[in-house]
């Protein structure tokens, strides 16, 4: 306050209001306080703010607490300056106010400005509260003393640092209170116990927890509460209370249940700490197994794999129980005023120190199927063997003791029908020659099954493998892969490979040694002659063809065969593969057939329309010239018509005489005839008659191709009419020999629409070598034909062709 009334004497002296109406200076003058909370009455005086002035001042205040919040706590009286408390305030909201204050003169400049705090005075008006109201934890019984169990947090909105919020935790109540466990907490909040935790004593406990602060007028506190749920713990052994099950069991059983063991356990059921966990002591071949039953905690003894009784009648089993979670005993000693208690703690895993309980299983005896002293047996044997050759002897054992019973041997599996087994004595012989190369032998092994059968009812019966090694002999020749190869047409010598094989093993296979048999000078010879693939070489003297070369091949031993090799030579340029030619000129010759036969039907049905349903002719207004005429194939034009026009006889008798004459018009042929002709086997009676070829379809490729004409790939479609008048019966030789001629006639006069092309020069060095050059005897052409007759269908157009023309 002192030090308030200086600063007020000091503004209000000359000197100081000199300095202030000169630099409108703000100053911060001292602090005034309030105590928070204050019940009243209101308003109260703060303190005054004296400004001496000869002239008078008005005095205003702004800021927190005046006009910002918190609004209206604070006033100052206009004239004299005094400042006032109008209602309480809250520490916790705010620690101070700072305010400005102003003096106006009486035409409202600003005369004074000064800065001015009002402090708040903290009272203990807070308790420390606790972050949660109730805190809820599950702890476990096997929890050892010392351990950490939670932290409670608790805080307080007093001045910091002040008496006012430094608070303490206590533990107020334990509920239920127990005399081997004790909790306390630290000045942290952190909890924790001595002694030890005993779900049988309490499964729950109940703390309540006090924070009180410091405060010198009073002090205030605030509580929370503390469950801590005991979780059950493994503090009680499983105790095995008796067995119930047959105990016994028949040899070679599996999958039945033996034995249950009943278990009794104090801990809290189907925990971790109740449930049984079973094992088997003693069971030294596999053969047991134990489970826990989930329902009921007993262990289930199941037999998994079968037992034999003459290896003992009995077995004599240890069955030990625990539980999945170990064993833990907590034991308190002594209760020490300081630190934590002393205890006694006994932790125990696995069996140790249990004593297990005591299982017989009683073995019944059954009969046994014999054994076999060996699984799988080998014995060795060659191949060609005669039969009755002894091969091996397998032996059976029946292995009852009490029970035994004869037994006899049985072939099981013999795929190849080779041997058989005496049924008394085993011995096994052959009854068949056996062969190594057969597909029931792999890898030189032939394999038998063998069985055992005694007499009991039903019967029992073991098994045996015999894998009998057949030797290898020299029984098998070489032989081709193939017997027909391909080679092409050159004039440089050209070369084909021939693979053997031999189905013998070595060494009595490849490589092989071949060789040609027969005069082949300057046509064929091989090279390579030894290996297991040899090269036939054609020399260029050799003519396009099919050949027979006899070829010998022998073995490492001499063994050898001769196989009569087919070697077709052919132009590769065409087709690489020779067969493949002739199967499509075969092919190409069937179609040209069957299109003949068809074309042929059809004539005879035209020819029976023709004669029954058209009886009157109309005249024929068409003059045709003996050269080529193009007739017009949309427009109607004779034949369209049902009555079939005649043809004039001027027409014959303008063109050239002739035995016989065929003229072609575009796509008519019109052949004149005398009055009787014969025509191969038939022949025509008439004074006029007419063929008129329409379009037709047929392929050349193969008579161009005997003929070596310059191939065109062309393509003719047609019908053929015929039509006479007073005729007799035609025959289908008679047609058949009309359409050959046909055919020969477009071969050699075939009109092309185009420019002629220009294929081959005069002079040029190439030579067809699809054929050979064949001389034509002047004095005797009719021994020729005959040699043709001899050769395949493709001479036999040629033969024709060449056959001379009667006069």
């Amino acid at each position: 306050m002192l030090c308030f009334f200086i600063l007020i004497y000091y503004l209000s002296s000359p000197v100081c209001s000199e300095v202030l109406s000169r630099h409108r200076r703000t100053w911060i003058i001292a602090t005034f306080e309030i105590e928070e909370e204050y019940q009243g009455p209101f308003p109260y005086e703060l303190g005054t703010v004296n400004v001496e002035r000869k002239y008078p001042v008005y005095f205003t205040l702004h800021g927190e607490g005046v006009d910002e919040e918190p609004e209206g706590v604070l006033s100052i009286d206009r004239k004299t300056g005094t400042i006032y408390a109008n209602k309480a305030v809250d520490y916790e909201e705010r620690t101070r106010l700072k305010l400005r204050f102003e003096a106006t003169k009486s035409d409202l400049s600003l005369d004074t400005k000064l800065g001015i705090e009002i402090a708040i005075h903290d009272i203990n008006d807070n308790p420390p509260r606790f972050s949660r109201a109730l805190y809820e934890i599950q702890v476990n019984e096997v929890t050892t003393q010392g351990s950490h169990l939670l932290t409670v947090r608790a805080s307080d909105r007093d001045q910091r640092g002040s008496p006012n919020s430094t608070f303490h935790y206590e533990i107020i109540s334990v509920t239920p209170k127990t005399s081997d466990t004790e909790f306390f907490i630290s000045e942290l909040g952190a909890i924790s116990f001595k002694g030890c935790l005993n779900r049988d004593v309490s499964k729950k406990f109940t703390i309540l927890v006090e924070a009180k602060d410091h405060g010198d007028v009073v002090s205030l506190s605030s509580s929370t509460t503390v469950v801590i749920h005991v979780l059950d713990g493994n503090n009680h052994l499983p105790i095995i209370t008796g067995q119930t099950g047959p105990a016994k069991v028949k040899e070679n059983e599996s999958g039945t249940s033996l034995l249950r063991l009943h278990v009794a356990d104090e801990d809290s059921v189907n925990s971790s700490a109740w449930r049984a966990r079973y094992t088997i002591d003693g069971d030294k071949g596999g053969n047991f197994q134990i489970e826990t039953d989930p329902e009921s905690n007993d262990g289930i003894l199941t037999l998994v794999k079968p037992l034999d009784f003459e290896e003992g009648p009995q077995r004599e089993l240890h069955v030990f129980v625990e539980n999945q979670d170990p064993y833990f005993h907590c034991k308190v000693e002594e209760k020490t005023p300081l630190g934590l208690w002393k205890v006694d703690i006994a932790e125990t895993r696995g069996h140790a120190g249990l004593a297990p309980i005591k299982a017989i299983i009683e073995v019944e005896d059954t009969n046994d199927s014999p054994h076999f002293e060996v699984g799988v047996k080998r014995a060795m044997l060659d191949e060609n063997t005669p039969a009755g050759t002894w091969v091996e002897r397998v032996v059976a054992v029946d292995p009852d003791f009490i029970q035994k019973r004869d037994f006899v041997y049985r072939m099981g599996h013999d795929p190849a029908g080779w041997l058989t087994v005496d049924p008394h004595t085993g011995d096994i012989t052959t009854v068949k020659v056996p062969d190594r190369e057969s597909p029931h032998v792999v890898d030189g092994l032939y394999s038998i099954v063998l069985l055992a059968v005694d007499d009991d009812t039903p019967p029992l019966t073991g098994s045996t493998t015999l894998l009998i090694h057949l030797g290898d002999q020299n029984d098998n020749p070489p032989q081709l892969e193939l017997n027909h190869v391909d080679i092409c047409l050159s004039d440089i010598p050209t070369i084909t490979n021939i693979t053997a094989f031999d189905r013998d093993g070595y060494p009595f296979g490849g490589p092989f040694k071949f060789e040609l048999l027969g005069n082949f000078q300057g046509k064929w010879k091989l090279n390579p002659t030894y290996g297991l693939t040899a090269g036939l070489v054609k020399e260029p003297g050799v003519y396009a063809g099919t050949h027979i070369v006899d070829l010998k091949i022998s073995d490492l031993q001499e063994v050898s065969a001769i196989y009569n090799l087919s070697v077709t030579v052919c132009d590769c340029l065409v087709t690489p593969n020779c067969r493949s030619r002739n199967s499509s000129a075969k092919a190409a010759f069937g179609a040209v057939g069957i299109a003949l036969a068809a074309l042929l039907l059809f004539l005879i049905f035209l020819l029976a329309a023709f004669t029954f349903s058209c009886k009157e002719e109309f005249p024929f207004r068409l003059d045709y010239p003996c050269g080529e005429t193009l007739l017009a194939s949309n427009i109607e034009r004779p034949g369209t018509d049902c009555k079939v026009v005649q043809v004039p006889e001027n027409i014959i008798q303008h063109c050239k005489p002739a035995a016989e004459q065929s003229q072609r018009y575009g796509g008519q042929d019109i052949l004149a005839k005398g009055t009787k002709q014969s025509l191969a086997s038939g022949h025509y009676r008439s004074k006029s008659w007419r063929i008129a070829s329409h379009p037709y379809r047929n392929n050349l490729d193969q008579t161009r191709r005997s003929l070596r004409v310059p191939r065109h790939d062309n393509q003719d479609t047609g019908t053929l009419s015929f039509r006479h008048k007073n005729t007799s019966s035609v025959t289908d030789a008679a047609l058949l020999t009309l359409l050959q001629r046909r055919l020969l006639s477009l071969q050699t006069s075939d009109d092309l629409d185009y420019e002629p092309h220009t294929y081959r020069e005069e002079g040029d060095a190439d030579i067809p070598y699809e054929l050979e050059t064949i001389s034509i005897p002047d004095e005797d052409p009719t021994s020729f034909l005959k040699t043709l007759n001899d050769f395949d269908p493709r001479f036999k157009q040629l033969s024709y062709i060449c056959k001379p023309v009667r006069q």
